[in-house]
């Protein structure tokens, strides 16, 4: 599980901070952020983010101003219950909140979502992660 915190830390901070360098000035934040994360989503996904966990898709919901990561994990951590034991929500938000790469879309008050899915059996959902304002301004 230490291997999954690293790479945990390491995604949370490189994939916002990249989504930034592509800017145009007269879109919204929000239309930007969606913009971003079909580009992200067609040209890199699935994308290996370490070793067992894949990212497949990002998306945003400008309703609800959310940024969501979808995740297929195999191996050792394809385990909803071994998940939990390991907190990775906690660990999630603990990331989120000292994150830099996504300080614009904290600033703006965005929610932040992540969803793991199993490799084994598709199309289960092994854990969700959902973070407002409140979560991460604490």
């Amino acid at each position: 599980m230490k291997k999954f915190v690293a790479i945990a830390k390491r995604f949370i901070l490189v994939v916002p901070a990249g989504m930034l360098l592509f800017t145009a000035c007269q879109e919204s934040l929000e239309e930007r952020c969606a913009r971003e994360c079909k580009e992200y989503t067609k040209k890199k996904c699935p994308v290996l983010v370490a070793k067992d966990i894949y990212l497949d898709s990002l998306t945003f919901t400008p309703e609800e101003r959310m940024l969501s990561y979808y995740y297929t994990v195999e191996g050792l951590l394809d385990d909803a219950e071994a998940l939990r034991q390991h907190d990775i929500r906690g660990m999630l938000l603990k990331e989120l909140k000292n994150s830099t790469g996504d300080k614009l879309y904290k600033d703006a008050g965005f929610s932040f979502r992540y969803v793991y899915f199993s490799g084994k059996q598709k199309g289960t959902q092994l854990i969700e992660a959902t973070f407002h304002k409140n979560d991460y301004q604490k």
